[in-house]
């Protein structure tokens, strides 16, 4: 069975996060989006953790459901951590998703972790732990722990980071390197982009979202599909560390990685950005204020790849990039995904086809839904990958432009698929 998962998102004790994230939200959002299994966030931080322990059941499986709730998502305990250290005379900051099967792991790793970070401080605790170092802790704690690297290639807190990273994922975990089952590809770079790099052959490539908040053009913006005999946390540990036809990874869907943050080079302060070939003709210089630049994840591919952009693997799961549909309703109509005409619109569709997946992975007849016909040719346009992107750099997201013209929606052959 198909189970869509978004495992690494955040409680409203992050900082940068809405106030308005509960559980209730998460497995509401969740549901509409289409996920079935969702990441809490942040066990580490003692209030959402006691939120978590007085709300969330355990359903046998290692996963959890709201005590009050029958049909929503499950959760998975699961938390992101920042290591910032040296190693070597270099200063290492790195960021990784860690998952427990049970609250009695949890508050032994909390215990730890409180040692070397005021856990009260921020969702997403901040130590001096060296990643590897955390790996050894997280495993002698419990043998089923799951660590992944979080969205590797981000410039300033990741494992490949171009600021602050390493060079290889063996020089990062050394002998425990193959205690590391996955790695996260994060907004800005896709399957295909990682596939590149022969190091991680060994490696299952994940997608989620890291949501700052409910909204549904951030959660669930990337997931991982799961096939799983059943969901339970020793299943998806299996689909990582050993994936056969039972248990496994069958896909990820994926954003736009030119939409990212961090894609191209550049530097925001200048409002400069820059493909891998122009950066290095500026010799990585903005040439408006001749400071560094952020170098993105995409000239960062390009130093570590030792295979070409079309190398395609075997046996790597397929992925789907997608815009998410408040954002493809929001462009269309030339306005804000949160806006109340866009949720709206959002919301008849939902209440039509069920979920946004729904809507954005399958052949449905959308001409059958109560909304503008500009809209219906702006997703069908974007479900197609007929759209514009100027990419994201230094931190500021990359820009989608779905051009909709009144006569793609107002033709005879568009106006008669509406009516009949």
């Amino acid at each position: 069975m198909e189970f869509f998962a978004d495992l690494h998102l955040h409680s409203r004790y992050s900082r940068g996060c809405s106030k308005n994230i509960d559980l209730e939200s998460l497995a509401y959002w969740g549901k509409i989006k289409g996920l079935d299994i969702i990441g809490t966030g942040d066990f580490t931080h003692p209030l959402w953790l006691k939120e978590l322990k007085g709300k969330l059941k355990d359903n046998g499986s290692g996963l959890f459901k709201l005590k009050d709730k029958k049909n929503d998502a499950c959760f998975m305990l699961s938390s992101e951590i920042s290591s910032i250290f040296s190693r070597a005379g270099s200063v290492k900051r790195i960021h990784y998703i860690v998952f427990m099967p049970d609250f009695e792991s949890v508050e032994k790793l909390n215990k730890k972790l409180s040692f070397f970070a005021k856990l009260s401080s921020d969702g997403r605790p901040i130590t001096g732990i060296d990643v590897k170092n955390c790996l050894e802790m997280v495993l002698e704690i419990n043998e089923y722990a799951i660590l992944i690297p979080a969205h590797i290639w981000t410039p300033w807190f990741s494992l490949f980071g171009s600021m602050s990273g390493f060079d290889s994922i063996k020089e990062a975990f050394g002998e425990l390197t193959n205690k590391v089952y996955a790695v996260e590809t994060g907004l800005s770079s896709d399957p295909e982009m990682n596939w590149r790099l022969s190091q991680l052959d060994n490696f299952q490539i994940v997608s989620f979202s890291d949501a700052h908040s409910t909204y549904p053009h951030r959660i669930g913006r990337e997931a991982t599909i799961f096939e799983l005999q059943e969901p339970s946390y020793l299943n998806i540990l299996k689909a990582l560390k050993k994936p056969n036809s039972k248990n496994q990874i069958k896909s990820t869907i994926e954003f736009y990685p030119e939409e990212g943050r961090y894609h191209y080079d550049g530097h925001r302060v200048c409002g400069t950005s820059f493909s891998p070939q122009e950066s290095k003709k500026n010799n990585y210089l903005c040439p408006v204020c001749g400071k560094k630049t952020t170098i993105g994840v995409l000239t960062r591919v390009e130093k570590l790849a030792d295979r070409n952009k079309k190398f395609i693997p075997s046996n790597r799961p397929p992925f789907k990039k997608l815009v998410p549909l408040a954002e493809i309703i929001a462009k269309t109509l030339k306005t804000q995904p949160t806006t109340k005409k866009v949720m709206t619109i959002y919301m008849k569709l939902i209440k039509k086809f069920e979920s946004e997946f729904n809507i954005l992975l399958n052949d449905i007849n959308l001409q059958s839904a109560d909304i503008p016909l500009e809209v219906i040719c702006g997703i069908e346009k974007a479900k197609r990958g007929d759209l514009f992107i100027k990419p994201g750099f230094d931190g500021e997201y990359g820009v989608v432009n779905i051009s909709v013209k009144p006569e793609e929606y107002l033709s005879e052959k568009a106006i008669k698929m509406r009516l009949f």
